[in-house]
């Protein structure tokens, strides 16, 4: 079913106010990017717990000279993720935008309290 534009707009009021924030995103990326801080901010659970394992693994190894492999590891995937966040958000968007539009679809095709207080 096509959406009006009041709908579509109210889609979008949502997106605004519900998606994540690029802006924040990138901040996490440069300050606690390592933690991988942003990909838990923007819903990547699994790959941030790997990225915060590698990085601790990096560090609690680096007497010893092996943690230097995890930790370039960590700043190559950290590096990455720069040009990777855009997309990140903007798959969060639609995420948002699909939830919003199924709301509306099963509004509309639910009956409404007043058709069903009418008498038959």
């Amino acid at each position: 079913m096509p959406l009006d534009t009041t709908q579509q707009m109210l889609i979008e009021q949502r997106v605004a106010n519900d998606a994540k924030s690029p802006l924040i995103a990138y901040l996490l990326l440069l300050f606690v990017g390592g933690f991988g801080a942003h990909r838990f901010y923007l819903g990547h659970t699994g790959s941030a717990v790997l990225m915060l394992v590698l990085w601790l693994v990096g560090w609690v190894t680096l007497p010893i000279m092996v943690g230097i492999v995890p930790l370039v590891l960590v700043g190559v995937w950290v590096f990455v993720d720069l040009f990777l966040v855009p997309g990140m958000v903007a798959r969060d968007k639609d995420r948002v935008r699909r939830l919003m539009r199924g709301e509306l679809e099963r509004a509309a095709g639910a009956p409404s309290a007043v058709a069903l207080s009418q008498p038959a």
